[in-house]
């Protein structure tokens, strides 16, 4: 990235923190983040590539939301030990104007799913995966694991969405410990099971 195009994206990653994506115009912003929008269009492509780069701009702003993927493939821990690491960076206070910026996107995309086609993608896959992977590596077979990972990120979605709405967050973080550690023995059951399943 060129140093002029890396002030130009910092600049915009400060006006997306204060003022959101949804009435985002090209216009609007070049004037705000003193550019045009022919430079906007030259470095970025498009409104909406913009904004997912704005995305991961914010997310350099937040370094500690890179310990939720260290936490998930850490195979020196124990599953639990792994899922809820990764649930205290994700509920960290610190970290919810990243989150806020990232469910206003997420929301947008829903709405406009062929422009952010790569976006919802990377999305829908990229921590299902990491964790997915953390349920293999305690024994369960790949198709359930997937299974699981799909859960354990649906639950953590849901507990991130009502933090952002001002609920109580011991009450939240409470729920979300205890039904991720519900997951967690879900998973050592099922490991067990494949474990001491007769051969014949």
């Amino acid at each position: 990235m060129t140093d002029q195009k890396e002030a130009l994206l910092e600049r915009i990653v400060d006006y997306v923190l204060e003022h959101g994506v949804t009435q985002l115009t090209l216009r609007s912003l070049a004037a705000t983040v003193d550019s045009n929008n022919r430079m906007l269009l030259y470095y970025f492509g498009s409104r909406e590539e913009l904004i997912v780069a704005a995305l991961a701009g914010a997310e350099t702003r937040f370094p500690s939301m890179a310990h939720v993927i260290t936490s998930l493939d850490d195979e020196s821990r124990p599953l639990d030990d792994r899922l809820l690491a990764a649930w205290q960076t994700i509920s960290d206070p610190a970290n919810l104007p990243f989150h806020r910026l990232f469910f206003e996107i997420f929301g947008l995309a829903g709405f406009e799913q062929q422009r952010f086609d790569a976006f919802l993608g990377e999305v829908g896959s990229q921590w299902i995966e990491h964790v997915a992977a953390a349920f293999e590596h305690s024994g369960v077979e790949p198709a359930r694991a997937t299974r699981f990972a799909h859960e354990v990120v649906a639950l953590w979605r849901g507990f991130q969405a009502t933090l952002l709405t001002g609920g109580d967050p011991a009450v939240i973080d409470r729920a979300a410990r205890e039904a991720t550690r519900a997951l967690s023995d879900r998973a050592a059951d099922v490991s067990s099971a494949l474990q001491n399943r007769p051969s014949y």
